[in-house]
């Protein structure tokens, strides 16, 4: 018998200044035009610091070292097609010039107010941006 598996993704809180780096999604076939932070799903094979570094690099341009990476939060998410598990990470210092690196999945990225973020955050991104601002170390959402 097949265990059953839950898809596991990083998310970056990168924040200066009360302000944090938000990308809007596009061409994706996923929350297009919708806003999110840098993330991605772990590939296997891979601790949840390497993943969130590596989708730094990929997605922001940025280069992170495994311990100026701190969880802050994790989400035990369920949506229509799936459960998953959602760590959300902060960094104290990275490297690198943020810049757009997969143009074919990102129109934009910069940096937002934390207290007037854009209408249309993905909602579990948004709640997870709210908890960590609240000091909040686990949820469950979408149940």
């Amino acid at each position: 018998m097949e265990r059953f598996k839950l898809v596991v993704a990083v998310h970056l809180m990168l924040i200066e200044n009360g302000k944090i780096l938000l990308l809007r999604r596009y061409n994706t076939g996923y929350e297009d035009g919708n806003y999110s932070v840098v993330a991605g799903h772990i590939d296997g094979n891979e601790s949840v610091v390497r993943a969130m570094r590596r989708e730094a690099l990929e997605e922001a341009g940025i280069k992170i070292k495994e311990e100026d990476l701190e969880i802050v939060h994790v989400m035990h998410r369920k949506s229509e097609d799936r459960e998953s598990i959602d760590y959300f990470l902060t960094c104290k210092s990275y490297t690198g010039k943020i810049s757009i690196m997969e143009k074919d999945k990102c129109d934009e990225l910069k940096f937002y107010d934390l207290d007037k973020l854009p209408i249309n955050v993905i909602p579990y991104v948004r709640k997870g941006i709210e908890y960590y601002q609240n000091d909040v170390p686990f949820s469950i959402y979408g149940w």
